[in-house]
């Protein structure tokens, strides 16, 4: 299934960052696709800058998740599992321009999760010390990892980025569950929290130095998850608003939020972004059938505006800067 060059078009105020930028913006969706096959759902994660896409495909009969890898010339590997997979959930969470993969797995006899590497067609595991689950949900080009912990309470889950072989392990206050989805070439780090009534997730950012911005979320969300940056620092994700319908989400600084629906869905995510402003992530159609998605932003616009569909600014929540310190993940 192809869609190509369907224009959306969003209005940015300002664009600080980049000077003489234009104003008016565009996402204009590539294409879709769908792994090979019958019944599959097909899940998205993240994409490098070569335009490799890595994520899951689910049979939608029996829930069996695993791996994917698609390259950019659309062609996908066989679904892939990790070894030590027995419960059938083997997820493909983050690719690199090496074509190192992260993911995750989980064990069926104690439900604990486990983080792995697969490069080269070898399965690499990775647990933090004194762990009872550990999720590896992004690489970046220099090997570093962001991710979750639960520690061996079974109950506390914190986010955590790898640099360096150096694991710092922090927590949003006040949360009561912290994700980290992806950590760019500035070591700056992407994720969602749990909010503190235990429910509602929230996004938020983390500067290099450690300082965490939260909440970004749109005004009147009812759940925000931040899922991928680039080398940039332009992120991506999707919220949900008062009406159940799942957006979409883009932006280049946390005050000017942009909102993208697929045409006819209910339920948008944007799950990555590479360095040349594609994205990938998925839509899910009126029969619940998921779909990938390859888009590309350009902030300048695009002077074609023929087959342009309207999309909005909208209005963020207040974020407030905090120090640093010290559930199962969304896909």
């Amino acid at each position: 299934m192809r869609v190509r060059h369907l224009i959306i078009t969003a209005v940015l105020a300002g664009l600080p960052l980049f000077g003489n930028a234009a104003s008016a913006a565009t996402i204009e969706v590539i294409e879709t696709f769908d792994f090979p096959g019958v019944g599959k759902l097909t899940e998205p994660q993240k994409i490098n800058n070569r335009g490799d896409i890595v994520g899951s495909v689910v049979d939608a009969a029996t829930g069996v998740t695993k791996g994917f890898y698609r390259a950019r010339n659309g062609q996908f590997s066989g679904a892939f599992t990790e070894p030590n997979d027995t419960a059938g959930l083997t997820q493909g969470r983050g690719i690199n321009d090496a074509r190192t993969i992260c993911g995750n797995y989980t064990n069926v006899t104690d439900g604990t999760i486990h983080g792995f590497f697969l490069a080269r067609h070898v399965f690499t595991g990775f647990d933090l010390p004194d762990a009872s689950s550990t999720l590896t949900l992004g690489i970046n080009n220099a090997g570093d990892f962001a991710g979750s912990v639960v520690a061996s309470d079974g109950v506390t889950q914190s986010g955590f980025v790898s640099i360096g072989g150096a694991v710092t392990i922090f927590a949003v206050p006040d949360s009561t569950a912290t994700l980290a989805y992806q950590i760019n070439a500035s070591n700056q780090s992407v994720g969602y929290y749990i909010d503190a009534d235990g429910v509602t997730p929230r996004g938020y950012l983390r500067a290099s130095d450690g300082t965490l911005t939260y909440p970004i979320s749109p005004e009147g969300a009812t759940a925000t998850a931040l899922f991928g940056n680039n080398d940039s620092n332009w992120v991506v994700g999707r919220y949900t608003d008062a009406d159940g319908i799942t957006h979409g989400l883009f932006f280049v600084t946390p005050d000017e939020l942009v909102s993208f629906d697929y045409p006819g869905s209910t339920f948008t995510s944007f799950n990555g972004i590479n360095a040349q402003g594609y994205i990938t992530g998925r839509y899910v159609d009126a029969d619940g059938g998921e779909h990938g998605i390859l888009a590309k932003v350009n902030l300048g616009g695009n002077s074609d505006k023929t087959n342009a569909v309207p999309a909005k600014a909208i209005k963020p929540a207040r974020s407030s800067p905090a120090g640093s310190g010290v559930g199962a993940p969304a896909m």
